[in-house]
């Protein structure tokens, strides 16, 4: 008797790219024919943006803005702000969405004012910041003051790559990669060779118009990476650089000896939620805080007293970099 076996179609890569959130998207996911459709991802990306988007005029976030005690949510805001609550209590505040009136005043919002603030206008903006003055209750988000207004560009990109990442496992595909503004999700291996996924940490550069060599390589075949930093979206005022990471508690940027931190998570929501938070916390505090937490890892760019660049990782993370 002749046994004849029918061999399985080999895996292929397919690639889609695009434009959303106010930068660019990248998907390479591995079948065995393409079953992706472009139209599909930019309509998923056009109704996040519709929910989170500072720049979208109509969307919820506006809205909610623009009330005075608040809105109905969809179900990409309820979520994104669930979770801003719980890593606001875990940060001790350093995460606060209500950070806004302050990213606005000092020219990293939507709209950029003719001056900086003054001490006294960063007092009267602090009255108007604290997630304490947010409260969800099923399907509303209320504020306390009319003034509260929230800014999910610190969550929602990570929580994007999740929506990405949750429509392809949807549509059977279990090897890719999911990336929007270098948040990204990754779920099995490269094929056909079986091969992790590897994804380069960019060296802060002088320039921050220009790209940037890579200064590690992680290799990984699960969980989300998202990267914050204080080394592009900066200028300088007199002595001082001023960056879009600002402190909810004083109303400045942070100051601190981190000039990037690269956080692994289970998903991108979580992992995209803390790395601002650990920028604020410094060297010290942020590797303790990420050694306690058992689904989190950290890599960290530095500079000691003496303005030497080190780096260094939780002992988890040091795992993706072998």
């Amino acid at each position: 008797m002749q046994v004849s076996f029918i061999q399985k179609p080999a895996l292929k890569a397919f690639h889609l790219e695009g434009y959303a959130q106010g930068t660019t998207y990248h998907i390479t996911y591995y079948h065995t024919h393409a079953i992706i459709r472009q139209v599909a991802i930019d309509s998923i990306l056009n109704g996040i943006d519709s929910s989170l988007s500072l720049y979208k005029p109509y969307s919820l976030i506006n809205r909610f803005n623009r009330s005075t005690e608040g809105i109905s949510t969809d179900h990409y805001l309820k979520t994104v702000v669930a979770k801003s609550f719980e890593i606001y209590k875990e940060t001790g505040g350093l995460f606060d969405v209500t950070v806004q009136p302050l990213v606005e005043a000092w020219g990293f919002g939507v709209k950029h004012p003719d001056s900086l603030p003054d001490s006294a206008r960063i007092s009267a903006l602090l009255k108007c910041v604290g997630t304490g003055k947010l409260s969800l209750k099923n399907n509303y988000l209320h504020k306390s003051l009319p003034c509260v207004k929230i800014d999910l560009n610190g969550i929602a990109q990570g929580y994007t790559a999740d929506v990405l990442a949750n429509y392809l496992r949807s549509k059977g595909i279990q090897n890719f990669l999911a990336e929007i503004g270098g948040e990204l999700v990754v779920s099995g291996r490269r094929q056909p060779g079986s091969e992790k996924m590897s994804v380069g940490i960019e060296a802060p550069g002088n320039d921050p118009y220009e790209p940037a060599p890579y200064q590690r390589i992680v290799h990984l075949d699960h969980g989300a990476l998202t990267t914050s930093g204080n080394y592009r979206k900066f200028y300088e005022s007199g002595a001082k650089k001023i960056n879009h990471l600002i402190d909810p508690h004083t109303g400045y940027s942070f100051q601190t000896d981190l000039i990037s931190v690269t956080v692994w998570a289970k998903d991108g929501i979580t992992a995209d939620g803390y790395d601002n938070a650990l920028m604020g916390m410094g060297l010290k505090k942020a590797m303790e805080f990420v050694e306690r937490k058992k689904d989190l890892g950290a890599y960290f760019i530095y500079t000691t007293p003496d303005g030497v660049v080190h780096d260094t990782a939780t002992h988890s993370f040091y795992t993706l970099l072998q």
